[in-house]
């Protein structure tokens, strides 16, 4: 045993630790500086232009769709909060990196710090909707930030002594830090970045607090062209089924914003323009409402939704009818001599959806929709103003937050998903889904309901089969049939008898096509199969 350890010194690996906890600590401090007065920053420029929603945007548009077909698969609406959860852990180690760093070589981690800066700065810019003055949330953040790490790691130099008087031993302290000095700084910095990130949360919470405000106050006008009254037993009255109409809060959202956008009405602006538009067009929030609505209940589909997924859903919409805005701006579909074969509708967060001009003036009731459920569309669901076309799956039709429409072709342009591996034209196909009984439940043997519902938007459901251990098929009886654009409920009074069964159940739709078995999965084009469910019966 050396002197240094009978006198109680620290040995070299408890001073390592001693030293690199706080280092650690002091990145994690500079990090969450960043995060929060970069917080502050875009509550002056706009929350989107945050670094974490501005670098999870980019890794969103750069995920491969298998990816994102699987995060959505397994985390639905939440694959978002995953995301973001992740970036933060990811940034906490490389900040914890980063303070160790600084504290050996100040500059080099404090320069790596204003590195991170630039990633973010870049990140923001380069989203579709970035503008030049997204940068400065991140920039701003990380300056101070590498500030505060330049502190902190001063505080971590050993502190100088006077060497020991002749006949006096080694002091034990000599060559360790300030701790005190350290605590202090580290606890002014946390405490100020704290206050800088809950000042920028209040600035945008009063923001967004206005805007809902403002939607508060909207009184959707009576439409012109109200929807049918649902027909009696278009709802069957069976537990653990879907009802027909999806209330809003449950209504499925798959997209990629990871803030979701708070448009203020009052600013709203949507532009027609391109290729074959005669007359321009620039509409206001208020001028759609002055136009004739009509209402109609129509069932939308992610093309994300798995064999007997959950990302379907009914609403009762409110809107202007797409096609009588395209005319009166001069637009002939394509069939008709028109040169625009595809609509591009880009949203405020810079997404872009093609969709087919044809399919969108061929009669269908192809919506600029303005509210949901009888009231104005929620802020999840592209409030004020989104697309609504039935028949088609959201991705080349559903666009929310719309901001501007551009008649084109799609040989000279690939919107967003397409790009991305998707199809360019993806008309929803036919699929039956199991709700009652749930996968592995244990009913007891006897009469028992089997029981979903079906979709063909725009072609509608003829029937509904149900099979029992790969048996023959039984048809189930339809609920009443509330029009070719939305789904029908269905149900099979099935004799169970004890054991282990597996139901499966196939749709056919009015043109006579009955939904293939062939398993394929949501790329490019949605998915196909027969859903299926295993129960065990007592």
């Amino acid at each position: 045993m050396d002197d240094s350890q009978k006198q109680g010194a620290p040995g070299p690996w408890s001073s390592r630790l001693a030293r690199g906890a706080p280092a650690a600590l002091s990145g994690l401090i500079a990090g969450f500086t960043a995060l929060c007065v970069a917080e502050l920053v875009a509550a002056a420029v706009r929350p989107e232009a945050g670094p974490v929603t501005a670098v999870g945007g980019a890794v969103i548009d750069r995920t491969p769709p298998a990816v994102k077909d699987f995060a959505v698969r397994n985390f639905g609406t939440a694959d978002k909060l995953v995301l973001q959860l992740g970036i933060l852990v990811l940034l906490a180690l490389f900040a914890m990196g980063i303070g160790v760093l600084a504290s050996r070589h100040r500059r080099t981690g404090a320069a790596a710090v204003l590195v991170f800066g630039v990633i973010g700065a870049v990140s923001a810019v380069g989203r579709p909707e970035g503008r030049a003055t997204d940068a400065l949330p991140s920039v701003v953040g990380a300056l101070v930030a590498a500030g505060v790490l330049y502190l902190l790691a001063g505080r971590l130099a050993p502190a100088t002594a006077p060497p020991p008087a002749a006949g006096e031993t080694e002091r034990a302290d000599r060559g360790v830090f300030d701790r005190r000095g350290f605590v202090v700084a580290a606890t002014a910095a946390a405490a100020a970045s704290a206050g800088a990130g809950l000042l920028g949360r209040q600035l945008q919470a009063s923001r967004l607090a206005g805007v809902s405000a403002a939607r508060g106050d909207i009184t959707l006008p009576a439409p012109a062209s109200p929807a049918p009254a649902i027909p009696r037993g278009a709802g069957l009255d069976i537990r653990g089924l879907s009802s027909f109409v999806t209330p809003n809060k449950d209504f499925y959202r798959v997209d990629t914003a990871l803030t979701v956008p708070r448009v203020d009405a009052g600013s709203w602006r949507l532009r027609i323009h391109g290729k074959g538009v005669a007359r321009p067009v620039t509409l206001g929030f208020q001028d759609l409402l002055a136009r004739e609505l009509i209402e109609r209940d129509i069932t939308l589909t992610c093309v994300s939704n798995q064999v007997g997924g959950p990302y379907v859903g009914t609403a009762r919409w409110i809107g202007v009818r797409l096609a009588d805005l395209l005319r009166e701006a001069g637009v002939k579909p394509p069939s008709r001599g028109g040169p625009a074969d595809q609509i591009v509708a880009r949203s405020v967060d810079g997404m872009t959806i093609g969709t087919p001009v044809e399919d969108v003036m061929d009669g269908r009731d192809a919506l600029l929709a303005v509210g949901m459920n009888g009231e104005p569309l929620p802020f999840d669901h592209g409030f004020p103003v989104r697309m609504v076309v039935p028949g088609l799956y959201g991705y080349v039709s559903a666009c929310k937050w719309i901001q501007d429409i551009e008649l084109t072709t799609f040989d000279s342009y690939d919107a967003y998903w397409v790009k991305r591996d998707w199809a360019r034209e993806a008309p929803i196909k036919t699929q039956a889904r199991i709700d009652t009984p749930r996968p592995f439940a244990s009913p007891r043997a006897g009469t028992v309901p089997v029981a979903g519902v079906a979709w063909a938007q725009h072609r509608g459901i003829e029937r509904v089969e149900v099979r029992v251990d790969g048996g023959e098929w039984h048809t189930a009886r339809l609920a009443a049939d509330a029009g070719r654009d939305t789904w029908r409920q269905w149900v099979w009074e099935w004799p169970a008898t004890t054991g282990n069964h597996t139901l499966e159940v196939r749709a056919t739709d009015r043109t006579g096509a009955t939904q293939t078995e062939e398993r394929v999965g949501t790329v490019p084009d949605g998915a196909t199969g027969w859903h299926s469910v295993v129960v065990d019966v007592s």
